[in-house]
């Protein structure tokens, strides 16, 4: 047993990071959120949840979500970027905001985009 542990552990640490841009569109016209993750499928997991529950996640968009209903929103992923093994988790994370400016860049004028 532990050693079936010891491998559960490294299969985690050698796991492939995979973080992302992604924008929870309102199809309905209203707002939107560009975001950015170090788990892309984590992030996308939690907004299925929210939908299965109706419970929004994001007080920026809880009155829409509440009027409009959770079907009015999408998770749509923008970019997923891949961990390096030589970064760390901070230059990580200023890759994914560097990508997240150039997206906010790429919407604008797109709809009322909240980030």
């Amino acid at each position: 047993m532990e050693s079936r542990r010891k491998e559960l552990i490294q299969q985690y640490k050698e796991r492939k990071i995979t973080g992302g841009i992604y924008l929870i569109k309102n199809s309905r016209g209203g707002k939107s959120v560009l975001g950015l993750t170090t788990d892309i499928q984590g992030s996308r997991n939690r907004f299925d949840f929210s939908k299965k529950t109706g419970m929004c996640t994001d007080k920026r968009i809880e009155n829409d979500w509440k009027r409009l209903g959770a079907d009015a929103y999408s998770f749509d992923v923008l970019e997923e970027i891949s961990k390096k093994e030589t970064q760390t988790d901070r230059e990580f994370e200023r890759d994914l905001a560097d990508y997240k400016e150039l997206w906010r860049e790429h919407l604008s004028g797109k709809g009322e985009i909240i980030a």
